[in-house]
Order: structure tokens, then sequence, then C-alpha cells
């Protein structure tokens, strides 16, 4: 979020002087707009879908105040006086910010499951810090954390931009200032600085195009890629403060504005390129908005500006940014059930209650605490404090999920009884209540379907593509030259039949090799992306992985390839206009077809029903005591899978099919709970002790040897 969150009220430069502090409306109402955008699109993310350039709008707010403040006091002084102006940061920003901070650590603890403990509290020290932006983007490029459910700090990404702003736009003016100097032309510090926010808006706009396009998910968090839209709010304070405009002008300019930043609310999305190009439709509206304001007094639209409604919620903006995120992500395990709509409106009604409070108890008086105010020493030890009191917070946090996850370690062998997870589903057993109540519903390390135990050793140095390592082998032979060989190779979905697969190399000595990139399919097809078009880097390593595995598995010739995919939500397309099936069979027979031939047996392993995509990953947590709520049609949880159809095409007694949904549905619902053990880890992947009961129903379908 941003410094025009955190400001008392919506200031900015005059047209006549800027740094001045005379009252603007409009901005106030910006913010408005923008807290509000931001706010529905989380509560309703596919009604206001776009919602998320609320933030763009800050940033922009954001660089218009603090360069014409900073120029205000250049202007005055010749210099500015850093350590205030930080001071004057952490006493607007820290109180309110830290308390939220605090609160939601306690939430974490009392409410969320153990296992989302130590992400939280990893998230909530780097929120602290203003550092959350750079370990989401860390975060981001890990094709599990992609699985991982939002933290209750998340939203703290933004603020931890806009600090990183605080921290490095007033050096950036005082170069400016002393090249002017240098110049000898100290009366064309103007000019000077305005020369310099081009410079920076240009290259920040090019990089984040660039880096958007090449790198999407870490781009949408970078600073870099968002340093432009603070710079054009900038030239807005310097460049038309002088202006004059007719108020027919001014008024056309807001209108235009205004639609820039509603469009997107509901024309952007999730898949939409971001912030790249995409970006410049709100930071130009509201760098319009802005100027109109600058450039005159009154327009059409100062009533609705100044309506006290919209004032208000410009006032709280900051602090309802900083409650709403926490309160959404905790509503749901306090209240025992998924968000529905009048709870939705409630967690926005105690949201704004929430933010009313913290303004007029915290956010205010923090800035003239006697404690603190007119000292930066002061200022800079009670951040410390504070900081310290969010450590101890996050150690408490930590320590209680490591004490839990040393009690949770995956076991050696799966849990055990005729009527267990997959094993209730088998007729013979009889199992009275297949689809009761779980014992355990927390997900942690004995759950964790990407778990590779210590038999698979470092990465191999084969298939190793920049900084992406695919492959380790996994020797369970205890030093048979001549045991089977087996390769696991595909995507996240295929690695989560390692456990299965690792538990049946035990008992008949096998060494594994495994292969996976996420979101990559093993098929000889012109992929372009999961789920949405790809960058041409991931789309060129997937591409080249692709080609090198299928020519390393013919030239190794193992015994068995285990293979699987989410072929469903990976896209191809040739040019051909073929449908996507008949393009993932054509695809897959191409690749198989020479392991065949040079001897090796496969088993494809069918995509299990949908969980994220037909009902809350958190279902099962939400509903412990009836589980049965969170069974879904096997039509929709179910539909056509291209393994599926191109085993049945290839005809081939060496190529064999494991289809694991009647062990995860009967014939007219599919389960999240079957035998009393969930059957997902996250919103795409198999809980691992569910997917080790299923050893044995893969064994029974291995091809049989030539």
């Amino acid at each position: 979020m941003t410094s025009s969150l955190a400001q008392t009220a919506a200031r900015g430069g005059s047209a006549d002087a800027p740094g001045s502090r005379a009252f603007r409306s409009d901005i106030q109402a910006l913010r408005a707009v923008a807290i509000t955008a931001v706010v529905l699109n989380h509560l309703w993310p596919t009604r206001f879908s776009g919602g998320y350039v609320g933030v763009d709008v800050f940033f922009v707010i954001s660089g218009f105040l603090i360069t014409a403040h900073l120029f205000g006091e250049v202007a005055r002084t010749g210099g500015i006086r850093l350590g205030r102006f930080y001071a004057r940061r952490i006493r607007r920003l820290l109180p309110a910010a830290l308390l939220v901070l605090a609160v939601t650590a306690g939430l974490v603890a009392a409410f969320l499951p153990y296992a989302r403990w130590s992400r939280n509290a990893i998230e909530i020290i780097a929120s602290a810090t203003y550092v959350e932006n750079w370990t989401l983007a860390a975060m981001s490029v890990n094709y599990s954390a992609l699985n991982d459910a939002a933290s209750a700090a998340q939203h703290f990404w933004s603020l931890s931009v806009e600090e990183q702003f605080y921290l490095v736009w007033p050096i950036v003016m005082l170069g400016a200032v002393w090249a002017a100097s240098r110049l000898g032309r100290p009366e064309r510090q103007r000019t000077v600085i305005l020369v310099t926010l081009a410079a920076v808006a240009c290259a920040s706009l090019v990089s984040s195009i660039v880096y958007t396009a090449a790198h999407p998910a870490p781009a949408y968090f970078a600073t870099f890629t968002r340093a432009w839209e603070f710079a054009l709010g900038g030239l807005v304070a310097l460049g038309v403060s002088r202006l004059r405009a007719p108020q027919g002008l001014r008024y056309a300019l807001i209108a235009a504005g205004l639609g820039l930043i509603v469009y997107p609310v509901f024309a952007f999305g999730p898949a939409t390129p971001f912030p790249g190009s995409a970006a410049l439709l709100p930071a130009i509206g509201t760098a319009a908005v802005i100027a109109a304001g600058s450039l005159g007094t009154r327009t059409r639209f100062s009533p609705v500006f100044e309506w006290r409604p919209v004032q208000w919620v410009g006032d709280v903006s900051y602090s309802l940014y900083l409650w709403h995120w926490p309160l959404i992500v905790v509503a749901p395990f306090v209240l025992g059930r998924e968000l529905s709509g009048p709870i939705r409106i409630a967690i926005l009604a105690v949201a704004l209650v929430l933010a009313w409070a913290t303004r007029r108890w915290v956010e205010k008086p923090a800035q003239t605490w006697p404690i603190w105010s007119g000292s930066v020493r002061r200022a800079v030890t009670g951040m410390a404090a504070g900081w310290a009191v969010i450590a101890v917070l996050v150690g408490l946090l930590l320590v209680g999920s490591a004490v839990r996850s040393a009690a949770d370690a995956p076991s050696a062998s799966p849990p055990q009884g005729s009527c267990a997870g997959p094993n209730a589903l088998v007729a013979q057993n009889d199992c009275p209540d297949p689809f009761g109540p779980a014992g355990s519903v927390e997900m942690g390390p004995k759950n964790e379907y990407f778990y590779t135990p210590p038999e698979c050793g470092e990465f191999l140095d084969i298939l190793r593509y920049g900084d992406t390592s695919t492959t380790h082998r996994c020797d369970f032979s205890g030093g048979d030259a001549g045991a089977p060989d087996v390769w696991l190779v595909g995507d996240s979905h295929a690695q989560q039949w390692q456990g299965p697969l690792f538990d049946l190399a035990r008992e008949h000595g096998w060494r594994v090799t495994i292969s996976f990139i996420g979101g990559c399919p093993v098929a000889d097809v012109a992929y372009v992306g999961f789920r949405s078009p790809g960058t041409t880097a991931a789309i060129d390593t997937c591409r080249r992985w692709n080609h090198d595995l299928a020519q390393a598995i013919t030239a190794d010739v193992p015994d068995l390839v285990v293979t699987s995919m989410a072929a469903r939500h990976e896209l191809v397309d040739d040019g051909s206009g073929t449908d996507a099936t008949t393009q993932y069979v054509a695809g897959l027979q191409r690749t198989w077809a020479p392991w065949t031939e040079a001897g090796s047996r496969i088993l494809v392993i069918a995509d299990p029903p949908y969980n994220g995509e037909v009902r809350s990953p958190d279902c099962v947590a939400l509903n412990t005591g009836d589980p049965a709520a969170c069974a879904r049609p096997r039509s929709e949880a179910q539909p056509a899978d291209p393994l599926v159809a191109a085993v049945s095409a290839v005809g081939d007694p060496r190529v064999a099919l494991f289809d694991p949904t009647p062990y995860l549905c009967d014939d007219s619902l599919c389960y999240g709970v079957v035998g009393g053990i969930p059957v997902y880890y996250d919103a795409d992947h198999l809980n691992l002790e569910y997917a080790r009961l299923l050893a044995p129903m893969i064994e029974a379908a291995l091809p049989l040897s030539p």
C-alpha cells in the first residue's frame, strides 16, 4: 500500500506551491476509490477481478505527494533533512501496521492450522521490516509455493514497496539537487529533478514490461517494476504545478482518468500480465485526476469528491487496508465455514469498524505521542522496540510449528487398516462409513506429497537448465547391480505419486529416477503454458526438458516408466486448429513409442479428480464434522483426461493405465475425505498419506513383463 493511505489528510502541492499542505479532496476521493477496488477484489475476486489496480492508484498518489513535499523542503531550505523525513514516516505508518501484525500473529496461532504457522510467521516479520514484496517474489518462482494458501500478512507486499520508495526517493532528489549545483545552475533544480524523474520512469516502465513478460509472477511484487508509477506522480507534482486550464478540460481529464481506473477493475483479472504495460491504464488515470486538481480549483466532480462518506473512506483507507485481509484469511477458521455473501459483508463491516477505531486511537495520536515526537532517535528506538515485539511473536509461532512438525514427520509405512483411506471404497472390505470424519485434517510434514527420502540424495547434473534442477536417483536396491530400474516423470501431478512408488521400490529393491518440472507435460506436444499462456523462457525450458528427457529414457531403457501430468491444465497449440485432447493423444503416442520399442514398460497414472476447481481447498478443514459436505458431482470433478484417451488409443499391453478415480469417488460423487483420511494436501495435489495407501492398487495395475 502507500503513503497516501497513511496520510492523515489528503494533501499535496497546490497550484502555485509544490510542497504546500493545501487539502485536496480529489486525492482523498482517489484513495476511497482505490481502497474500495482493492477490498472488493479481495472479498469478491470473480466480480471485481481487476480490483488489484487500486494499489497502482496509491503508488501514483504517493509519488505525487512525497515529491511535492520534498521539493517544497528543497525550495525552502536548499536540502532535505533525511532524519526528520524518515522519523515522520515511522510515526505515521508503524504503530497501526505493527498493531495489526501483532494481532494477526495471535489470530494465526489461535485459529489457523499449525502447518500454516511457519509461512505466516516468516511473512509477518518480512512485513514488519518491509521486505514482504521480495519474500513473495522469491516464493513465486517456486512451483510448489504457488499452491500454498495465502498468508494473513500477504497484503503487506505493497506497503513494502512503498517503504522502499520512501527510503530511496529523498536520496534520489538530493542527488538531483547536488547535480544542479555542480552544473552551476541551482535555479534549475526543478528541471534537473524532472529529468531525473523522467529517466527513472522510462527505465522502470521498460523493465516492468520486459520483466513481466519474462517472469510474470515475481514481476508483480518487484519494486523496480513499480518505481515508474511513483515517478509519474512526481512528474505531475512538478510538471503541472504552475499551469492553468479551463474547467471543461479539467472535467474531461477527471472523467477520462476515473474511467481508466474503473475499467480495469472489471476488465482485468488473474491472467492479465501485470504490471507491465497494463498498469499504464490505472496509473495514467490517476495522474490525470491529480493533474486536473492541480490545474485549478473546483469542477463538476467536486461535490462528489467532497461527499462526506467518500472522504471518510479516504480517511480510514490505510487502516482499512491493514485490517481487511487478515480478517478474510482467518474468518473461515473462526466461523468454521466457507465465506458466503453475508459473511463477506460482515467482514467488510468489521474491517470498517476496526479501521475507524485504529485511525482514531492509534494512527492519528501516534504522530504526536510525546514519547517520540520531535526526536529522530526516539522514533527509531520506537521502531526497533516494535520490531522486537513482532520478533518475539514470530519466534513463538516458529517454535510452535517446529515442535508440532517434529511430532508429525512421515512414517516408515502408511496408515494401516482395511477401511483406511482408499481401502474404504474396496467393495469386499464392506466398510460401514467410508465418507465419515477424518482423524486429522491438518496437513503437516507427513502429508507433503513432495517429501523426498534420504535414498534420493542431491539433484543430478543431468537434465539441468540454468537454475532449474529436475532429476534425482533414489536407490532402494541395497547395492544389487541387477535391480530393476524405474523412472517416474512428469509435472507435480507425477511427483504426488512418488510416495507410493518409493514404498514399492523399498519392497522390491528398485532404483528409481525421478524427473519433474512443474506445469510441464512429458509429451511431444506444442506446449504453450500452464493454465494460462506461459513466458517464452518457461515454454523453452519445458520443451527442451521434454525432448531431452524422452531421449534420456530411450537411451537408459529402464524396466518401467511411470508417468502422469495435469494434462487438462497444460495448454498445447500446434497451430493446426485440432482440439487439445487430439494433440495430446498424438503427442503422448510419439513420446511413448521409442520407450516401448526399446523394451521399457509404461504405467500411466490418470489425473485424480479436481479439488480446488470444484471446492475450497479448506473445505475439509472447515467441515470436520461433516466432510460429506465437500462432496462434488463426479461429472464436474473428473472431466475427461487426455491421458486416459491416449492409453486407450495406443492399445499396447506394454502401456497400462492406473485410474485412481474409483478410490476417490463413488458412482455419483467425489469426496474430500475417504476412509477417515483427507484425500488432498492442497488445491491441486493428493495427501501423501492417502497416495501411499494406493500402492497396492498401483502395483496391481503394472503392465506385465514381456
